[in-house]
């Protein structure tokens, strides 16, 4: 399964790629869509434009995004959760699932603390993905919400498997 994360910003929005085989996961690509312009609206366009020529060039069959948290100022709150709505139509455009994950799970997923800093998460994305350097923070962030769903998806087929094997217990 190849899967296409997403660390949104409305200057910056990083994308990551893999590709995950079983519990194995693949680094395919990783980078930021710059946003050129100054108005909101232009930004926007640049944001679903970039995120779709991603999907068309590497085609995955999942889509994740990382969730809007509070921020301090409104403003770049509202800013934020429109980039995001530009990246999520895009994905829904090319008929993509999208998954979304709070910062805090996807920062537990990656280094095991919720609470970890930026330069963690880009030397664990590293070492997981057996890269010869830490990618830009916001790749790194983006590569992170992917490996983060890869890894959610494999609890749930892991949790799915003891359900099943208890059920069996009991109708022995």
């Amino acid at each position: 399964m190849i899967i296409l994360g997403i660390d949104p910003g409305s200057r910056l929005t990083g994308y990551g790629v893999i590709r995950q085989t079983g519990s194995k996961f693949e680094y395919l690509a990783s980078g930021c869509i710059r946003m050129t312009l100054d108005d909101i609206p232009e930004r926007l366009k640049q944001i679903f434009d970039g995120v779709s020529q991603i999907i068309e060039q590497t085609q995955p069959q999942v889509f994740a995004i990382e969730q809007v948290f509070m921020a301090r100022n409104p403003d770049s709150a509202l800013k934020l959760g429109q980039a995001r709505g530009a990246a999520i139509v895009a994905a829904k455009v090319a008929g993509l699932e999208v998954y979304e994950y709070s910062a805090r799970q996807v920062k537990q997923s990656v280094v095991g603390t919720g609470a970890a800093a930026k330069e963690q998460v880009q030397h664990m994305v590293r070492s997981l993905l057996k890269l010869p350097a830490n990618p830009q923070a916001d790749a790194a962030d983006a590569l992170a919400v992917a490996l983060c769903h890869g890894h959610t998806q494999q609890s749930l087929i892991h949790l799915a498997g003891q359900a099943t094997k208890t059920v069996r217990r009991r109708l022995r």
